[in-house]
């Protein structure tokens, strides 16, 4: 019996062991991730300071989800809170905070990077739906949450837990460093003409791919809750995605949260607050992109 026990706390010591030298490697790694440095191309970008280009900022601030991580008044907020995944909170940048101090550059480099101005990565900072995001568009948002009136709160650090950098390791949370997956020495290609077209829904649907994946086809989403559902497919398959939508189905669900059948889709995982805001010709534009996908199963990338 005595041997036993002694067996058993070997084993429980030998795991133990395991285990620290495991998350020890994690934290090794990962740290590793965090301290490499970046070094985006130069675009020299000129701000415009009329009211229309200002007004335009703010509606690409509203359709691209912003607000989504830095709060209606882009003063900051914190978006996830757990013990084992981490802390994340998009900071405040308004002039009461980090916007008092970005230069162009800084915000060319974050938007479009996910790059900080000393060249390490930012947490979190979608850059993979920004990355080709026009200099006019990117010009006019960068203007607009300048002249937005200061803000008075403390940003939130970011905490990476242990969960996080595992699945940062695993290759399952690619918001977490995006600078890793972008070629920042890539040209940026303009942006098509607006309006109610296939090209031009295409550049907007990039901020779709985050929740909906590279191929729009959905399923679960990496680094969320399992809680959370898997997201809509959005190419045309007729039995997991969108193939027997209409035109006016696809508005009802961007405009009320409303699918066809008439049930309600959750404000919580789908962003109807902010697909609201988009122009007819935008939805149209995204109808038409979406039109052209080939008809995939859901969740098969």
């Amino acid at each position: 019996m005595i041997f036993l026990f002694r067996m058993l706390g070997i084993s429980i010591g030998l795991l133990l062991a395991l285990g620290l030298f495991l998350l020890g490697t994690v934290y090794l790694i990962s740290s590793y991730h965090l301290r490499q440095t970046y070094t985006p191309h130069t675009v020299n970008l000129s701000l415009p300071e009329d009211s229309v280009a200002l007004e335009r900022g703010r509606h690409v601030a509203t359709i691209r989800g912003c607000t989504d991580c830095h709060g209606s008044d882009f003063g900051g907020r914190i978006f996830i809170e757990d013990p084992m995944l981490g802390r994340f909170a998009g900071p405040n940048l308004t002039r009461g905070g980090r916007g008092a101090v970005l230069t162009v550059t800084d915000w060319e480099w974050a938007v479009r990077h996910g790059v900080r101005h000393d060249g390490r990565p930012l947490r979190f900072m979608p850059a993979l739906e920004y990355h080709q995001l026009s200099d006019e568009d990117l010009a006019a948002l960068i203007a607009f949450v300048q002249h937005l009136p200061p803000v008075d709160r403390p940003s939130v650090p970011i905490r990476i837990g242990p969960l996080g950098r595992m699945l940062h390791l695993m290759g399952n949370l690619p918001l977490l460093l995006t600078a890793r997956r972008l070629d920042h020495n890539a040209p940026h290609l303009e942006a098509p003409p607006s309006g109610p077209t296939a090209a031009y829904g295409a550049y907007l649907a990039t901020s779709c791919s985050g929740c909906h994946g590279p191929g729009f086809s959905g399923g679960p989403i990496p680094g969320t809750p399992p809680e959370w559902p898997p997201a809509a497919n959005l190419t045309p398959d007729p039995e997991t995605g969108l193939g027997n939508w209409t035109e006016a189905d696809f508005f009802r669900a961007l405009r009320e949260g409303r699918r066809p059948d008439g049930s309600t889709l959750n404000a919580q995982y789908m962003p109807v607050q902010l697909t609201a805001q988009m122009t007819d010709d935008e939805i149209r534009a995204l109808w038409a992109f979406l039109q052209t996908l080939p008809a995939t199963p859901r969740g098969n990338h």
